[in-house]
């Protein structure tokens, strides 16, 4: 069953491919705005980076999950995790995980190049790749579970509202260290409180989802 769950999500990224590529357009186009609208300032720039980088990573992550489990839901295929042997939250979690893989990992990829579009060094680029890779783990999980409390609802201004107030935290950790590790300070005390987001929303984040989900098919 696990196997067939993440056949099945590769089959749909490659029947799709603009769900997976289009918020790594929309990370890169957000990202490269801010240095043509503000000039060569570089001063500004480095400042401003941390928070540009981190919210459009979360606009990225957050842009076509209003429709992740729509297709499992059309076509069955969530009644089927619900009689399947293996728990709905493992099934919900590797769900997740390969979405993060496909959609969210390339957005690390290319982080680096809008860090030097910015004027960051190596140390503080190396700081926020930690960030993101800390930090964006929880966000899909926090916009899955936005996604199963808004399940059949149409548009994503609900699913806004769901998750950007609990992505709050994560936002200013992520941005927080990024901009310690410019001052010449220690990143470590926000890197460590992302990882214990990231913990608690392993944890609990899957069982949350698929309690909703059990719920939208009620």
């Amino acid at each position: 069953m696990l196997r067939a769950v993440c056949a099945r999500e590769l089959k749909l990224a490659a029947r799709r491919p603009s769900d997976a590529l289009g918020g790594l357009f929309f990370f890169v186009l957000v990202g490269s705005l801010f240095p043509l609208a503000l000039g060569p300032d570089a001063p500004l720039l480095r400042q401003i980076a941390p928070g540009i980088v981190w919210v459009a990573a979360l606009l990225a992550v957050l842009l076509g999950q209003h429709r992740l489990f729509e297709s499992d839901m059309a076509d069955g295929s969530l009644e089927q995790w619900l009689l399947a042997p293996a728990p709905l939250s493992l099934l919900v979690g590797l769900k997740v995980a390969t979405h993060w893989l496909l959609g969210v990992l390339p957005l690390l990829l290319v982080a680096p190049l809008l860090g030097w579009q910015y004027g960051l060094d190596g140390t503080v680029v190396s700081i926020l790749l930690a960030s993101l890779a800390l930090g964006t783990p929880s966000l899909c999980l926090l916009a899955a579970l936005g996604a199963a409390l808004t399940l059949g609802v149409r548009g994503q201004l609900l699913l806004a509202l769901v998750v950007l107030p609990l992505s709050v935290p994560i936002l200013i950790f992520g941005s927080h260290a990024v901009a310690q590790a410019q001052q010449g300070l220690s990143a470590a005390p926000a890197l460590n409180l992302l990882g214990a987001c990231l913990c608690l929303a392993l944890l609990a984040g899957p069982w949350a989802i698929a309690a909703a989900l059990r719920l939208a098919l009620e």
